[in-house]
């Protein structure tokens, strides 16, 4: 391992989730070992020199061109309220944001039309979407639930509250609120997984950072929460599980390696009765065949993760690229003083039931020190024969990659804006990037809502695979 990771003693400035790089040595309560973020002046000694975009540069592949930007407005217009990320249905996207979330109309790619603004504060507000309901994420201490007096209180206070929200948005254009569940160490990101037999949405609950100060946070916390949501009756969700997870504990951490405290997000594929887990400290197969009791089946660690962040299936389910967010994605990692195999992909095929490492994939693009770059949420483009991703890289933009040979993974198309500052890292660029009917939608955390067209022949009968529900947390199969 390089020595460039080491516990912070100073809160670095520009943080994409924030508890990740708080000033844990001086919290007696937390729990956590090998932190995983910057200090300035590791990040001063970092090489940018093959940096080549500036400030207000754009720059792209020739099959990949921007169709649309809408910039952030309203009450998401501060550069404190970070767009977060997507889920889709039918001709509406909703974007999370830390100040509520967005619904936009769609049916026009090119010309995407905001539809409504929800304010309801809370960090991440990552969304779920299906039928009638929303589903979005809380992982910062409130005072209350409702949307309305909402306000930050700390989490060292019982009475405070952190978990999921849910959202009536029968109709899209006035989502209504519903109810809330409070979950164990709140909600980072949520899975929902229909369960139509039950008449019920199942909602898997991912948070993490356990504190002894923290009365509804406490450690280990080595498991998720599980919540039903009645289709029918919404308002009466509850959570209905809390399974263990990791009976042994889990990866311990240390050396720049975050200790396994929870999961960061989980990646759900109901059909096959699988799950991929990226846990903090560790990447995990997960059987949801009990989807109330899911267990974890294989479990692979990799020196050069510090933070396992997210995981996508191939659509055979036969590879997983597992991401690092190291830097806790308020770091310049893409650069050669980093290199290339830390804060990148990690692709794995799944041979008997276990994982067995091949490649990493990273941006070969070198990006400045003002820029947060790290691998981020992506999804699979639906191509027969194929394993392709878009995927966002934060301040390092969007790339189109190529994982069929996992051996041998390869950029297909990308594009890219320069700096938000040439003086201090702004915490910016795209944090989702997914494809959705024939268009690629990007949630970019200051320059708004981005839509973009893939030009390639690689792709060209992807457009046929239409989508009447996305969220990328639930995988579905596409079959050509």
């Amino acid at each position: 391992m390089s020595g460039l990771l080491v516990g912070v003693t100073a809160v670095t400035p520009a943080q994409a989730h924030p508890e990740d790089c708080a000033t844990h040595d001086k919290d007696e309560g937390h729990q956590g070992e090998g932190d995983i973020c910057f200090t300035d002046e590791e990040i001063a000694a970092m090489d940018d020199s093959g940096a080549e975009l500036g400030v207000g540069d754009v720059a792209s592949t020739k099959n990949l061109h921007l169709l649309a930007n809408v910039p952030k407005s309203g009450p998401f217009a501060a550069e404190n309220a970070f767009n977060s990320d997507l889920a889709f249905q039918g001709k509406y996207a909703y974007q999370g944001n830390y100040n509520g979330f967005s619904v936009w109309d769609i049916s026009a790619p090119s010309a995407p039309a905001l539809v409504t603004q929800v304010e309801c504060a809370g960090s991440q507000n990552d969304v779920s979407v299906h039928g009638d309901l929303l589903i979005t994420s809380t992982d910062s201490s409130r005072n209350q639930a409702e949307c309305e007096g909402n306000a930050a209180q700390d989490a060292s206070i019982k009475e405070s509250w952190e978990g999921i929200r849910v959202f009536d948005i029968s109709d899209p254009a006035n989502p209504q609120y519903v109810t809330a569940v409070e979950t164990d160490c709140g909600s980072h990101t949520n899975t929902l997984i229909p369960d139509p037999d039950n008449g019920r949405l199942v909602v898997y609950v991912s948070s993490y950072n356990p504190n002894i100060n923290h009365p509804d946070c406490q450690p280990p916390h080595d498991k998720i929460s599980v919540v039903s949501v009645p289709t029918a009756d919404p308002a009466s969700a509850a959570v209905v599980s809390t399974p263990v997870l990791f009976p042994d504990g889990g990866f311990p951490g240390g050396e720049g390696r975050r200790a396994t405290q929870g999961c960061h997000d989980i990646t759900a594929y109901p059909e096959k009765g699988i799950a991929a887990g990226a846990c903090m400290g560790e990447g995990v197969l997960i059987d949801i065949s009990d989807v109330e009791n899911p267990v974890v089946t294989d479990s692979v660690t990799d020196e050069n993760f510090a933070f396992w962040h997210s995981a996508t299936f191939s659509n055979a389910a036969d590879k997983v690229v597992f991401t690092d967010e190291l830097g806790g994605g308020g770091g310049p990692t893409c650069n050669p003083t980093v290199g290339p195999e830390r804060g990148a992909n990690a692709v794995y095929t799944v041979e008997n039931g276990e994982l067995v490492f091949q490649s990493y994939f990273k941006i070969p693009r070198t990006q400045s020190n003002t820029e947060n770059c790290v691998a981020h949420n992506g999804s699979l483009i639906p191509t027969k024969g194929r394993d392709i991703m878009v995927q966002s890289w934060y301040q390092g933009g969007i790339s189109v990659w190529e994982f069929t040979d996992p051996a041998n993974p390869k950029e297909i198309a990308w594009f890219d804006r320069g700096p938000l500052s040439d003086e201090r890292l702004i915490l910016g660029g795209s944090w989702s990037a997914y494809w959705y009917n024939g268009a690629i939608y990007s949630s970019d955390i200051q320059a708004g809502f981005d839509v973009l067209r893939l030009s390639d022949n690689a792709v060209a009968a992807a457009g046929r695979n239409k989508m009447d529900v996305f969220n990328a947390q639930s995988q579905v199969s596409y079959r050509g």
